[in-house]
């Protein structure tokens, strides 16, 4: 079964072609997006607001000692 749906890659592939335009720009800093994983992390937020079908982030939590 597919873990990310059409509207997903479409929203990835629309940042992709925006960061290669470099017309990309990030949240709040508004700085132009030059890395690619960045471009697939903001297409793939927006396929998340948007209600497509995307896997949960992964939580980050402290190391246990």
């Amino acid at each position: 079964m597919a873990r990310y749906g059409k509207k997903a890659g479409s929203k990835v592939k629309r940042a992709m072609h925006e960061r290669k335009k470099g017309t990309l720009r990030s949240g709040r800093s508004g700085r132009k997006v030059k890395s690619k994983k960045q471009a697939i992390a903001i297409g793939l937020s927006e396929a998340r607001r948007s209600g497509a079908k995307v896997p949960k982030k992964k939580k980050t939590g402290r190391k246990k000692k």
